[in-house]
């Protein structure tokens, strides 16, 4: 007897409503794409649990000292490397405290090495080269069987590390590798296999959520102003001041004195500001709270 074909995953199966797609009008297409998009908020609202239950995990172990790994290969390892890349500018992090490490190395940003996502040993090897007990491995696969991943997974449990998995399909390999699995399964794509799009935006809008929760619990944010703003061009140089006055009630030129004064340290010019002290009593306070502005805020209030 014939042994029986393996069920597809989903990511793989084909879509109904795009069938034809090569038939249809490019309103058509466009239109279509924007239908299968807007379920993708509603996959990954149903994922919140998991995402919520990773998050504690991970902001816990990054407040006693560990980074985080983002582990993927293709479209997963580039949005891993797009992440991790964000937060030094945006939240003022270490860019050791947030790292993406994908198959094939810095070339596969930029160029498609489709052949690494099978090295299982080379997902070992970057995990055992750089990861630590005190450390955070996310291993990223929309399919959530991609070997690469598997193996950074694997020897990171071994580790000792916190494992957190993100795919999009049900009771995959990778969710199996992972002390905290994260299940988005979005359906099928509008071009069969072409996990670039719904996986890859659900993919996006997990990590956001992850490294953003993460800079929150590290005192990173103050109400929702990116005080940990790094000021290396002219928008953002305005952007600090316009944080300083939002967060102060101070006025235009008051702010823009505080911010050059603090070298536009946006938190060091509110505490300037708010309380009346110089730059170096700012830091101070801020060395002091190990960087989280809520905290140095507060030490300051109980003057």
């Amino acid at each position: 007897m014939a042994k029986a074909k393996a069920e597809l995953s989903v990511t793989e199966r084909r879509n109904e409503k795009s069938r034809h797609l090569d038939k249809m009008s490019v309103r058509e297409i466009v239109g279509l794409m924007n239908e299968e998009d807007r379920t993708v908020a509603n996959s990954v609202q149903a994922a919140l649990p998991q995402i919520s239950a990773a998050i504690e995990a991970v902001a816990q172990a990054v407040k006693q000292g560990g980074s985080i790994y983002y582990v993927g290969a293709g479209t997963s390892g580039r949005l891993g490397v797009l992440d991790a890349s964000e937060c030094p500018p945006t939240f003022g992090a270490d860019p050791g405290l947030v790292v993406g490490l994908i198959a094939g190395g810095e070339k596969a940003v930029t160029r498609s090495i489709e052949n690494a996502e099978d090295d299982h040993e080379a997902g070992k090897r970057e995990v055992a080269a750089q990861v630590t007990d005190k450390d955070v491995v996310v291993g990223i696969a929309a399919s959530g069987s991609t070997r690469y991943v598997i193996g950074a997974l694997r020897e990171a449990g071994r580790i000792g590390a916190l494992t957190v998995a993100l795919s999009c399909n049900i009771g995959s390999p990778i969710s199996a590798e992972a002390r905290y699995p994260i299940e988005v399964p979005v359906g099928p794509e509008v071009i069969a296999g072409s996990t670039r799009l719904k996986a890859g935006t659900a993919t996006k809008m997990v990590l956001n959520m992850i490294s953003t929760v993460v800079m929150v619990r590290l005192g990173k944010v103050y109400g929702n102003l990116m005080v940990n703003v790094q000021a290396t061009n002219a928008k953002l140089k305005e952007r600090v001041v316009r944080i300083v006055m939002d967060a102060t009630s101070a006025d235009e030129r008051t702010a823009a004195s505080a911010a050059e004064r603090a070298n536009g340290d946006a938190r060091a010019a509110i505490l300037m500001v708010t309380y009346q002290i110089g730059y170096e009593e700012a830091i101070r306070r801020l060395d002091e709270a190990g960087g989280h502005f809520g905290d140095a805020f507060a030490s300051l209030a109980r003057k």
